[in-house]
């Protein structure tokens, strides 16, 4: 696979608790040098990357990160001020406990709800995959598609593990049309990448790569 379609779906990503703006713009800086979807950045720091940025890179974050349990309504605050700071696209987590609880029409509301503020933004529903059951994974891709949202996202890469082959090939096999994939933490090689994206996902997030490609070492989300 050609190595700038890997890079074109990359979501350059830093969310360590102890991020500072001088790393920020240094990602900032290689996200644009490299080409990638969009880099992925604290809620704090939106402001800043977007004045910084301008319309040279979409500028993304997260919301509910990285436990899911705020309430609906403090996720929807949260994805409207960061729009309202010059986020282009917003990542939430989901409740995790509602779905345990299955309360499957509690959490489709929720998502709903954030999809409504995004408007052509794009909502990326994060259902942090190494906490869920087959079936709960199953019903998060139906929910997910039912919602509206743009892309099912495996994991926060702050929890006990990260996107896997299998997790991406049962979302492809059972989300809608309308929905697509991205795969998140532990994508540690180009050859993970390639076939992530081979699998159906269309977007990456990692800081692995581009790390790799300047010859740091990889570690991290």
């Amino acid at each position: 696979m050609d190595l700038q379609k890997i890079l074109s779906a990359v979501d350059h990503t830093l969310l360590t608790q102890t991020a500072t703006w001088d790393e920020i713009r240094v990602i900032c800086d290689d996200a644009v040098k490299y080409r990638t979807a969009s880099v992925c950045i604290p809620a704090s720091y939106v402001k800043r990357a977007k004045e910084y940025l301008g319309d040279k890179m979409a500028v993304c974050t997260v919301i509910g990160f990285p436990n899911g349990y705020s309430t609906s309504a403090v996720k929807a605050f949260e994805a409207k001020n960061a729009i309202q700071n010059g986020a282009d696209e917003i990542d939430m987590v989901i409740n995790i406990g509602w779905i345990k609880d299955g309360l499957y029409e509690q959490e489709l509301d929720e998502i709903r709800k954030l999809k409504e503020v995004c408007g052509e933004r794009i909502l990326k529903v994060i259902v942090e995959t190494c906490l869920l059951t087959r079936e709960e994974k199953i019903r998060m891709c139906e929910i997910v598609t039912e919602s509206g949202a743009d892309f099912i996202k495996t994991s926060t890469g702050f929890s006990t593990a990260g996107a896997t082959f299998e997790d991406v090939a049962l979302f492809r096999g059972h989300v809608g049309p309308n929905v697509r994939i991205k795969a998140a933490g532990g994508i540690k090689t180009l050859d993970d990448a390639e076939r992530f994206l081979s699998l159906g996902a269309s977007r990456l997030g990692t800081s692995r790569i581009i790390k790799l490609l300047k010859n740091e070492e990889a570690h991290g989300y």
